[in-house]
């Protein structure tokens, strides 16, 4: 795990970023990687690599990064880790290969050499990779099919420059910080920004699960060769497998449990982190475990910390019960904007549980993560599909949404302040994306010009088409409702706002955060089944996983997500939870210290 940044000249007439340049933008992400710095360019100078490590597998030199291939002809910088990477090295070895140490970014050199970019297809990992081709004068970028590594691009003046994170690029006074109004109406929508767009015009994303090649010719589109909506699609339909179905989660932990350090787990109350727990058990772990306590929760329903200990003392973990007070946070505040790579109304929990695990000396922690998405955990698994169905004919009436709103501004406008999205229920039902964002968003499209400039707003939403956004991801169509908003949560909430948060927390305390229930081997696994998940029956399967299944007190606590009392912290209000209102509230003050208040664009 690490940051990653590079650049390519690849005009003959760009001039290339100076050595201080790329040295900026790697030291931007030192927390990423406070283990070691590399740097290496080209002799022409028109390629430069540069590196942050964070040691986990193969702690020795061997595995430095740039790394370059025993014959010079290429050249690596990776972040992430490759979890069969000692099968595949295994593999390469019967063939003649030979290594100098054991680590996965040797593997990818040598697995590059024989087969190129269809090496993609044989990795089992998180990963966001590039590799210099200098015999074919070639950069390929990569990124893993979930997109739980970032890789972000910018192209000016005939040179690409790539890095881990946004703000490293800006570290670079050559890359623009003009905002794009399409990134800043999709964090008002969403939350967070949606990928490929950030909060800058001339930064992006390499989208999850595509490569893109940068030749002397400029620069490729992005192209798939994974996509989590392609895997459900392609599965053909088997009855639930229960014993197929634990199998395959066993096999995803004890992948995720490969390392050179020491693996601990994050814990809440619920049955994911718990059955991860019970998992690593199973692998022969007893791992430490971190949960967070709040003195706002003490005796409420949203205290983790009883569950978690019972979870805990079932599979002898070494638990660590971690309080966190709003002195705390208030202190930590400064920091946590600064570690926030892009805006998000979350996170908060991610920086917390992240900063506990490594005050116990860890570098890695297995996540929950993902359970919901991928064994139909969230109530949207009901309600978008119920709320297609009962609106989807009426919305597609003319000018049935824009008649409505009128009409509940003038006879109903204590609902509309009670419930905004009461006036969404006409018109965006008409479609599965149109649904899906009337549930998950924070703001309406509608709404964008109460906390933006209405020609920003009107910008925003033209470059940003969040409806066409949200429907690429259901494409190709799983055919059934479960696998439809399996996708949509997976390319859309996860990938954007749980994996990017888990992200930037995490290496901001230098924590490698692995998430073993998103792992694409898996999915294909489950994916034959996903449509006979109903309510419950997923997270039942989940909680039976562990050889001791988890306690009855877990599996049949009411599911409530994981709070943090931000807002009570950050107001002075006693006992409050984050609800949507709050995200409008918490969403503006996000913006302030990541944007600056002069070039804040009319945010509320």
């Amino acid at each position: 795990m690490c940051g990653i940044a590079g650049y390519f000249a690849f005009r003959d007439s760009a001039v290339p970023p100076s050595i201080d340049a790329l040295t900026a933008i790697r030291d931007r992400m030192r927390l990423r990687g406070p283990d070691g710095a590399g740097l290496w360019t080209s002799d022409d100078r028109r390629v430069g690599f540069a590196h942050r490590r964070l040691s986990i597998i193969d702690l020795s030199d061997a595995g430095a990064q740039p790394m370059l291939s025993g014959d010079g002809r290429h050249a690596i910088v990776f972040n992430g880790e490759i979890y069969n990477y000692a099968a595949l090295q295994a593999e390469l070895e019967e063939q003649g290969v030979r290594f100098r140490g054991h680590s996965d970014t040797e593997v990818l050199l040598a697995l590059y050499a024989r087969d190129g970019d269809a090496m993609l297809d044989r990795l089992r990992g998180m990963f966001a990779i590039a590799i210099w081709d200098s015999e074919r004068q070639r950069l390929l970028l990569a990124r893993d099919p979930y997109g739980i590594k970032p890789l972000y691009v910018s192209v000016a003046d005939g040179v690409l420059r790539f890095a881990s994170q946004v703000k490293a690029l800006l570290a670079d006074p050559a890359v623009s910080r003009d905002i794009d109004p399409a990134g800043l109406a999709g964090f008002h929508l969403f939350g967070s920004v949606p990928e490929p767009f950030t909060l800058y015009r001339a930064i992006s994303a390499v989208p999850a699960g595509h490569r893109m090649v940068v030749d002397t010719r400029g620069v490729g589109a992005a192209e798939p060769f994974a996509s989590v909506a392609g895997c459900i699609a392609a599965a053909a339909r088997q009855p639930l497998d229960r014993d197929a179905i634990h199998a395959a989660l066993r096999d995803s932990v004890r992948h995720h449990l490969v390392a050179d350090v020491e693996v601990g787990v994050f814990l809440s109350g619920g049955v994911d982190s718990g059955a991860v727990l019970g998992l690593m058990h199973d692998c022969g772990q007893m791992p430490q475990a971190a949960t967070l306590r709040f003195e706002e929760f003490e005796g409420q329903h949203s205290d983790e910390t009883a569950l978690a200990a019972a979870s805990a003392a079932t599979y002898g973990a070494r638990h660590h019960v971690r309080t966190v007070t709003a002195d705390e946070f208030r202190a930590d505040l400064p920091a946590i904007f600064d570690a926030m790579d892009q805006p998000s109304v979350d996170g908060i929990n991610s920086w917390f549980v992240s900063k506990a695990i490594r005050e116990a000396g860890l570098k890695v922690a297995l996540s929950g993560l993902g359970g919901d998405e991928l064994l139909a955990g969230y109530s949207t698994f009901q309600t978008v599909p119920a709320t297609h169905r009962r609106f989807g004919a009426l919305s597609r009436l003319p000018f049935a949404g824009g008649a409505a709103r009128a009409l509940l501004r003038t006879l109903a406008p204590g609902l509309l302040r009670r419930n905004p999205k009461a006036a969404g229920l006409f018109d965006l039902p008409a479609s599965w994306a149109g649904t899906y964002l009337l549930r998950r968003a924070v703001l309406l499209p509608f709404e964008l010009d109460g906390v933006m400039d209405p020609a920003l707003a009107a910008e925003g939403l033209a470059r940003l088409d969040p409806l066409g956004l949200i429907d690429r991801a259901l494409s190709p169509d799983a055919g059934h409702d479960v696998g439809r908003v399996a996708a949509l949560e997976s390319a859309m909430y996860m990938r954007n706002q749980l994996l990017r948060d888990a992200d930037w927390a995490g290496m901001a305390h230098s924590l490698e955060i692995r998430v073993p229930l998103v792992d694409y081997t898996l999915l294909g696994a489950v994916a034959p089944m996903m449509h006979a998940l109903r309510p419950g029956v997923g997270k039942a399967v989940l909680a039976t996983a562990p050889a001791t299944p988890l306690p009855d007190a877990v599996l049949n606590r009411p599911k409530t997500g994981f709070s943090v009392p931000v807002m009570s912290w950050a107001r002075g209000r006693a006992r409050h939870v984050v609800d949507r209102s709050d995200s409008r509230y918490w969403s503006a003050r996000v913006l302030a210290p990541l944007l600056g208040d002069g070039n804040l664009p009319h945010a509320a």
